[in-house]
């Protein structure tokens, strides 16, 4: 199979059928994704060593939603012409026609670049490199780079939507320590089965816009040989802050249980082949419970920091 590359954008929606209107920016930042940034962040934020202002807090939570959102609008300009082949993405603002594509772009700039100057002048500026880092990585690094060109997109890749917790730990502490590295690193494993888990069920959209996801290149087996390795690497991986010492037995006893639950689910992804079933449950019940996966590991991370922190469980 023959997969093309990506071409800056030149055909889809050059011109607007109708006046953008705030919904469409506000689906240019992709929201349901930002809310999983938005809460990791806050997590690191919240688990970090020391205290931060509540209104810095609050800034530097605002920065890495603005941030995310610039990333993600600067994504959809650049792949107007690939989601207009994709029934999953055909509604976006862009190949509806419903925004210039000038627009976007334009929003997605100010957005990014909003965001980490704030961060600097009012936080921290190292946590504003990290988070001016993340933005180039999924802009430019994964969008325009990577999965165009790979099949390892999503690994490579996975390291724009890791960083968020690791801005917020380093907004408290001012530095790089090995607890948010492993932060980083939880969700960089997560998401390769978590996003795989995805293209299973959608591989026929990849296919017809010609873009190199797993399942089109090295096809079904291969993925789910994948999905199952990475799901293996996260059980020692996100309990390696409780390992270390970095965080208490709540987090820990939480990210073990969790993590065999992935494991559990990515099992019969993993033996699942095509035609025993039409509608995908193994790889639509592992999709949905390693969004649940996160979001509950993380604020198993926020519970442990809070309770030993009011000597609960100290």
């Amino acid at each position: 199979m023959s997969i093309s590359t990506a071409v800056p954008p030149t055909t889809a929606s050059t011109g607007a059928r109708m006046p953008a209107d705030w919904r469409d920016f506000y689906a240019l930042t992709k929201p349901r994704v930002m809310t999983l940034v938005i809460f990791t962040g806050l997590c690191g934020l919240l688990a970090a060593p020391g205290s931060i202002h509540p209104v810095l807090g609050f800034v530097t939570v605002l920065c890495i939603a603005l941030g995310a959102g610039g990333a993600a609008s600067l994504n959809q300009w650049w792949e107007a012409d690939l989601d207009a082949k994709m029934k999953r993405t055909s509604g976006r603002p862009l190949p509806a026609g419903r925004m210039q594509r000038t627009d976007a772009r334009d929003f997605g700039f100010f957005l990014s670049g909003l965001s980490v100057m704030i961060m600097g002048l009012a936080v921290h500026w190292l946590a504003a490199i990290i988070l001016a880092i993340s933005i180039v990585y999924y802009a430019v690094v994964y969008t325009i780079w990577l999965k165009p060109r790979t099949p390892q997109n999503i690994v490579i890749g996975g390291g724009a939507g890791a960083f968020p917790p690791m801005i917020g730990w380093v907004a408290v502490t001012g530095e790089v320590t090995l607890m948010p590295v492993l932060l980083f690193a939880i969700i960089f494993f997560w998401t390769p089965p978590h996003f795989w888990a995805l293209a299973l069920f959608v591989e026929s959209d990849y296919a017809k816009a010609g873009i190199p996801m797993l399942p089109v290149v090295k096809g079904e087996v291969a993925t789910r040989r994948q999905i199952l390795a990475y799901s293996v690497l996260l059980i020692p991986i996100a309990i390696a802050p409780w390992l270390i010492g970095g965080t208490g037995a709540i987090y820990g006893i939480a990210a073990l249980v969790l993590s065999l639950g992935f494991l559990a689910l990515a099992v019969p992804v993993f033996t699942r082949r095509r035609g025993e079933e039409d509608r995908m449950l193994p790889e639509k019940r592992l999709f949905g419970y390693s969004v649940i996966y996160l979001f509950a590991l993380f604020g198993a991370l926020v519970a442990d920091r809070l309770l030993a922190h009011s000597g609960v469980f100290a």
